[in-house]
């Protein structure tokens, strides 16, 4: 459907962002200015306890400075509410009171329907919650006793039973003069092959209510009561409303949760889910019945950068968590993964909760690890690697895996962790002692802080060059306008650095006192001391004159422009090492020799000492370690090259 010019210009102008945004988080009034439509809130998209999300409300934009997300009211609604983009537009029309564009008639069509089948399946809501009450469902009532679901429980999840009966769904719909073509859209019917009137999906069983991310009812789940039933747990068909891949049990009161503060976690079944909410994890959400699908990894990513996934502690629980490990790496992001958190063997989330309490359940949670140590175990669980070949081929396996990951950046963090992990695998073999690959998993901690300033090369002058910019841009913040896309880009290697850095972007616009008092506040006198103490940053012009904006914009674009070169020269470097693993060619050789080219013309370092560095080309000066590493790489090409 297509929208008249001007439309979304007017919609965007009669709607309140902060109004839209307000549903969904709760205003931190001590640094929200209403009279300037600046407000601050924790975000609604990863689970935060500061006040980070930022709504303007006159430019009609919002940002967050903890996982960067970015957009108008349109975009909001899409990423809160998991809606398509139309779907948006008609919501912020109603809200505006403005009438929508005529649509085109079949769409217009189908969009009626689907909402004739979500009111319908209300009322099938309403007729098994009668259900369970009646005494055809006494069995079931004493089962959800039996497993300590309250009567409040049971109301909150709408809990209900389908009686053993052919037709008893059937006849009360069709009482209610519900069409029976739109019971059967519904799927909550099926036609009969032997010239009978259709008869009831779910029949014996107890049921749960599926919603979206809307609230609406768009399928059930049905537990059965009788143990030699072919399914234990039933599931709607597919329908016009219902699609089991791009839906979560408890979507809509997960995502409310984890903007609060809960951890996003991933169970298996309704009961898991229903357990954990009961028990204070409000953040549990499940598919439905199958493997968890791409559209669900990219659901559950709109709802927390990071969701758990909790294992039953068998062989099938890994098997699934492997499964899904293969399914995210194609898909992750810097800021987007999974962890992995394995209940003891043979208890599931309710179980654990039931015999240990919530204490219990949050000790697994704590322990959560890293999707890389998953893979890890993969590859080398149940394994032995006492010859050249087999080490050779867990290396290939590892490569291959992460050869998956798309982005270079994150695909080197993967290099390095997993370069650590083999280092302590096959340690211990040096001393004599008797390796075993049954390790515990841990997660891989960096000490990039401690040691990027002492161990020198690349890494200390990048943290050279970072210090330098966040003391420009602390002493005259000012100047953070023009750069403010480069610096909510810029990789900061030290955690103090990253959240000085937020803070900066956060409070650039009410002056280097307030922005100084807010870092001493947040993260101690201590840090801001310690990053201005340093020898480069105290000598810096940006310090020693703080508030000249003409020094301070020339400082951050030459900061930031060699940081960008050097990033670019890592990036080469990283991808034609991938490249040697098969057949080099002349490509290669090219993009090595203008990354060299970039890097020459970019990095000219004031204060090293003259025996550090040699001259490039163009009379340039390149790092020993850079031409060190340029030349490794390209002997190599060479001697590929000289094998053929």
């Amino acid at each position: 459907m297509s929208l008249p010019p001007g439309f979304l210009d007017e919609l965007r102008t009669r709607v309140s962002l902060s109004q839209i945004v307000g549903k969904k988080v709760s205003w931190d009034m001590r640094k929200s200015n209403q009279g300037k439509g600046d407000w601050w809130a924790p975000c609604p998209f990863h689970q935060e306890k500061s006040a980070s999300f930022h709504v303007d409300d006159r430019k009609g934009f919002y940002y967050c400075f903890g996982c960067h997300a970015k957009g108008d009211v349109i975009s909001f609604l899409k990423d809160a509410d998991n809606m398509g983009f139309m779907e948006a537009v008609e919501v912020l029309a109603q809200e505006a009171g403005m009438q929508m564009p005529a649509r085109d008639p079949q769409a217009a069509k189908k969009a009626e329907k689907r909402a004739g089948l979500a009111d319908v399946m209300e009322m099938a809501v309403k007729h098994y919650r009668m259900m369970l009450g009646s005494g055809a469902a006494q069995e079931a009532r004493a089962y959800l006793d039996r497993r300590g679901m309250s009567r409040d429980t049971q109301d909150k999840f709408e809990i209900g039973f389908a009686p053993d009966g052919w037709q008893g769904l059937w006849d009360y719909l069709r009482n209610k003069d519900v069409p029976e073509q739109m019971i059967l859209a519904a799927g909550l019917a099926k036609p009969s092959d032997k010239g009978r009137n259709p008869y009831d999906v779910f029949r014996n069983r107890i049921m749960f209510p599926i919603r979206d991310a809307r609230g609406r009812c768009i399928a059930f789940g049905g537990r059965a009561m009788d143990p030699n039933d072919r399914a234990k747990y039933l599931n709607s068909p597919e329908t016009e409303l219902f699609d089991k891949g791009r839906s979560l049990y408890n979507h809509g009161p997960a995502r409310e949760a984890v903007g609060k503060g809960q951890p996003l976690i991933v169970a298996e079944g309704y009961m898991d889910v229903i357990a954990l909410a009961t028990a204070g994890f409000t953040g549990a959400v499940a598919p439905l019945g199958t493997a968890v699908t791409e559209n669900q990894l990219a659901m559950l990513w709109a709802v927390s950068p990071e969701p758990v996934v909790a294992l039953d502690g068998d062989k099938a629980g890994i098997r699934a968590a492997m499964r899904l490990m293969h399914v995210a790496l194609p898909l992750l992001q810097s800021g987007k993964s999974l962890r992995f958190a394995v209940l003891p063997e043979g208890k599931d989330p309710d179980d654990l909760i039931k015999a240990d309490g919530p204490a219990a359940m949050q000790a697994v949670l704590d322990k959560a690890f890293p999707l890389v140590d998953l893979l890890w175990r993969e590859a080398t669980e149940g394994k032995s690697f006492d010859s050249p070949e087999r080490r050779a081929a867990l290396d290939a396996d590892l490569r291959n895996a992460i050869k998956k990951i798309p982005d270079q950046s994150l695909r080197r963090h993967y290099g390095d962790a997993i370069k650590e992990l083999r280092y302590q695998l096959f340690r211990p073999a040096r001393s004599g002692a008797a390796w075993s690959p049954k390790k515990k998993l841990t997660p891989i901690r960096s000490t990039t802080r401690a040691s990027a300033l002492t161990a020198g090369g690349p890494m200390a002058e990048h943290a050279m060059r970072e210090a330098v910019i966040l003391a420009t841009i602390i002493s005259t913040p000012d100047a953070v306008p023009a750069f403010e896309g480069q610096l909510e880009l810029m990789e900061c290697h030290d955690p103090d650095n990253a959240r000085m850095r937020d803070l900066a972007l956060r409070h650039y616009h009410d002056g280097a006192e307030v922005l100084r008092d807010a870092i001493c506040e947040i993260l101690g006198p201590e840090t801001l001391e310690r990053l201005m103490s340093q020898p480069h940053v105290a000598i810096c012009p940006t310090v020693r004159k703080p508030g000249d904006m003409d020094i301070a914009r020339m400082t951050l674009a030459e900061e930031l422009a060699k940081l960008k070169a050097r990033r670019g020269l890592q990036d080469e470097i990283a991808e034609a090492e991938e490249e040697l693993s098969g057949a080099a060619d002349e490509a290669v050789t090219h993009r090595l020799s203008a990354a060299r080219e970039a890097v020459e013309r970019a990095i000219r370092p004031q204060s090293r000492d003259k025996g550090d560095y040699e001259l490039g080309q163009n009379g340039a000066r390149i790092s020993r370690e850079e031409k060190g590493a340029f030349e490794a790489i390209l002997g190599t090409i060479r001697f590929d090259k000289g094998r053929k």
